[in-house]
């Protein structure tokens, strides 16, 4: 007896476990489509009428070139339903991400998203750091797909002698973006604690503060 309610509550705490987990991820579409539209009484997006939806609703056309990325040596464009209003509901998105000569896309995670990011063009060394601190990198070139759990770090940077360009795919039409240098010294964190942390001088953070300002 007491072996079978072992096992019953075991399976129970599987299943608010799995549903956890289900109810983590963004919500399942009712609708076979909900092409956003901004007209709603309460700010929020709403689904525009089916019968005003055409096929340029579902398609996007701001990534076919590369972003600026001249002054920092990297640029992304994140396409989201916020641009492209035809994903709404659809729990993906998407990004294109530009890189110079030594671009970096500093460490950085997603809260809400698994990333793949396939190489169109170039030689990126691409990597993660899971919750043991092991590292996974290593320089992966065109055609090649990497994949990036949710919410782990992971970083970028072209090794290669040419510009190169990452499309991403998010399995959350929010993903969210946290990097992690913004995070630590552009966000106000008490100076004393940045010293003791880092080892760093007041000019130093000073510096790094100045260089990682949320723009």
């Amino acid at each position: 007896m007491q072996t079978m309610i072992q096992k019953i509550t075991l399976f129970l705490a599987f299943v608010l476990l799995r549903s956890h987990v289900a109810f983590a991820s963004d919500p399942d579409p009712v609708l076979d489509y909900c092409v956003a539209i901004k007209e709603s009484a309460n700010g929020n997006p709403s689904c525009k009428n089916s019968s005003a939806v055409k096929v340029e609703d579902f398609i996007f056309s701001g990534i076919k070139t590369p972003g600026n990325y001249r002054q920092t040596g990297f640029s992304s464009v994140a396409v989201n339903s916020n641009v492209f209003p035809g994903l709404n509901t659809l729990g993906m998105s998407f990004v294109r991400a530009d890189f110079d000569v030594d671009g970096i896309n500093v460490p950085h995670f997603h809260p809400r998203a698994t990333e793949t990011a396939f190489v169109l063009e170039g030689r990126i060394y691409s990597g993660f750091v899971d919750t043991s601190n092991r590292i996974f990198a290593k320089v992966i070139e065109k055609g090649e797909v990497m994949v990036f759990p949710k919410g782990l770090v992971h970083f970028q940077m072209n090794v290669g002698d040419k510009p190169a360009t990452i499309l991403g795919s998010f399995d959350s039409q929010n993903p969210g973006l946290l990097r992690l240098p913004t995070a630590i010294f552009g966000s106000g964190i008490k100076e004393e604690l940045l010293e003791k942390v880092f080892g760093l001088s007041s000019k130093d953070i000073a510096n790094l503060r100045k260089r990682f300002a949320p723009n």
